[in-house]
Formats: structure tokens, C-alpha cells, sequence
């Protein structure tokens, strides 16, 4: 998606030009072409409807009530917010989270954007991120009780020259599979078919580590390796990232925008600290900075 994410996204209280009140509905499975559709013609074109397909019915299933709200006049959606759920482990508790994914209003509609916003947050027994939020959507959530996750994010180069054996680094579907251990197993099986995850596993004797990571744009230039998440030894990882990062490179990958809170460490080399990553958001009480990742949201499910 470019990087005004979300179209025309109101601002509590905003006021404009009387409009017709549109209706207020979940989004369901029978929505997913025309909600699509919308998606591809309004918020990016870029992106086509079966990719937003995708985002609307994710490989490990539909665990929500529903995908979002949408808007409707005479017939005709008018506005979408797209929600991806899932059901997340946090020291040893089931938490059932609803990701707020993509967020679009028509021009004319604009002061109805609320209303999906407050449905969406209304579901109770949720707790809510918001992973790539831009523009005005950002104080918009502020105010609705969001906060921002803490911790910085740095720019770290990508060297041609890498330490260890070549076979130390695979992204082979079959190692995955094999190699990976109870919750990285589950999340490369619920992930190895979401368009915008890739999979990277160092191995070292029994040790492993394992990185899910998409390619982001930074300049509309996408060469850029974002980690979604990371599993197993935080230490392996470390000590063999030089050999991780010549394999990004040899993947196109100049740089990773790495964030020590989900590596577990910070990227040795070349590189900066960023004066203004890009905003990651949580509301309620359940999920502590330190356990949130990317998983299970629009970040693994699109490119854009």
C-alpha cells in the first residue's frame, strides 16, 4: 500500500458537509469480492483485488466474527475496514487479537468513518494492534486509547561478505519443516502461505534460528527486509547474522529495518538508528511490548 495507508480516515469530531448516512455491516465471507474489489480501486491499485482477497481470508482461517466493517449506500460500498484475528499465546494464556488492517473512506463519506472504527474496538474480550497506521489515523488512534510500542528501529546494511557455511542459511520449505519446533512450526505452517511472509532458518548442530521477514519500500525503492518475527536461539541468529545478511542481499535485500525488540539484538555493521520509524500501535492490557510481533496481520499478508 502507499504510504498514506488509509484513505480519507476521520478524525473524532470532524465535521463537513451533510451526508447521506450510509449502513453500517460486518464484512463477510460473501463480501470478500466486492470488498476487493473496492480495496484494489480506491485505497491502491497496485495491490490487485486478489491480493486483498487474500488479506480477507487468511491461510489459518477466519477466527473473527468477522473481517471488518464496511459502509454501504444504495447498494454500493462507500467505505471498508478490513480486520485480521487471531488467537495469541502470552505466557502460557490464550489472548484473541483483532489487527486492524486496512482502513479506506470515500471522500463524501468521510464523516462516517468512525462508526467502523468504534465497531471494530466495541468487540469485547479483544485486544487490538495496529501495525503500519500513517497519517491522520495515528492521533485518531491516541485518542481512542492506543498506544505505541516502544522501541527503536535501525537501518542496518547489507555486506557481501558472510561468515559460515552457505548451507548455514535456507529458506528450503522441506529444512523448515523439518528443522522447526512447536510454536515456530505452527507459525511457518500457518504463514508458509501468506503472500507477503518469507522464511529464513539458520541451523548450527540441534540449534536453530528462524526469521519471518516481507520486503518493505522506503523511497517507493523495495529493498528493504523488515523481520516480522523471530524464532528459536536470539543468540544463533546474532552470531550468524553476517551470513543472514549476505543471504538478504543475494534476495535483492540492501537493508534490514531491523528492530532489536523483535530480533533480540542489535544488527552488527554499517548502519544508522532511524529519528522516525514507523509507528506500531496496541490497545489493552494483555499484550506487553516485548511479546508483540508482525505476525498474523496485513504485514505478513500483503505486499504492497
Amino acid at each position: 500500500m502507499p504510504s498514506e495507508r488509509r484513505t480519507g480516515a476521520p478524525a473524532p469530531g470532524s465535521e463537513g458537509a451533510p451526508n447521506p448516512r450510509p449502513v453500517l455491516a460486518p464484512i463477510s465471507a460473501e463480501d470478500t469480492a466486492a470488498v476487493s474489489a473496492y480495496l484494489h480501486r480506491t485505497l491502491n491499485r497496485r495491490v490487485p483485488a486478489e491480493a486483498w482477497a487474500r488479506l480477507l481470508a487468511p491461510p489459518w482461517g477466519r477466527l473473527g466474527p468477522n473481517s471488518g466493517f464496511q459502509l454501504r449506500h444504495d447498494a454500493q460500498i462507500v467505505g471498508v475496514y478490513v480486520a485480521v484475528y487471531s488467537e495469541r499465546s502470552v505466557e502460557g494464556v490464550t489472548v484473541p487479537v483483532c489487527n486492524l488492517a486496512a482502513f479506506c473512506v470515500d471522500e463524501g463519506f468521510r464523516a462516517h468513518g468512525l462508526r467502523m472504527v468504534r465497531a471494530l474496538l466495541a468487540q469485547k474480550d479483544y485486544d487490538f494492534t495496529d501495525l503500519s497506521p500513517s497519517g491522520n489515523v495515528i492521533p485518531m488512534n491516541e485518542r481512542l486509547g492506543f498506544r505505541r510500542v516502544a522501541g527503536a528501529t535501525r537501518l542496518s546494511l547489507h555486506l557481501p561478505v558472510a561468515t559460515g557455511r552457505p548451507d548455514d542459511v535456507t529458506d528450503d520449505p522441506a529444512q523448515l519443516d523439518r528443522v522447526l519446533r512447536g510454536t515456530d512450526r505452527a507459525v511457518y505452517a500457518d504463514h508458509a502461505g501468506a503472500a507477503a511472509a518469507r522464511h529464513l532458518l539458520v541451523r548450527k548442530g540441534a540449534d536453530y534460528a528462524y526469521l519471518v521477514y516481507r520486503r518493505d519500500r522506503r523511497k517507493r525503492l523495495p529493498l528493504f527486509a523488515t523481520p516480522l518475527y523471530r524464532g528459536g536461539s536470539a543468540e544463533l541468529l546474532q552470531e550468524a547474522w553476517p551470513a543472514v545478511a549476505a543471504a538478504l542481499l543475494r534476495r535483492g535485500f540492501l537493508a534490514t529495518l531491523a528492530e532489536p525488540r523483535i530480533l533480540g539484538f542489535v544488527p552488527p555493521g554499517p548502519g544508522k538508528t532511524l529519528n522516525s520509524p514507523r509507528p506500531r500501535m496496541v490497545r489493552g492490557d494483555r499484550l506487553p511490548d516485548a511479546g508483540i510481533d508482525y505476525l498474523y496481520s496485513e504485514l505478513g499478508l500483503l505486499e504492497w
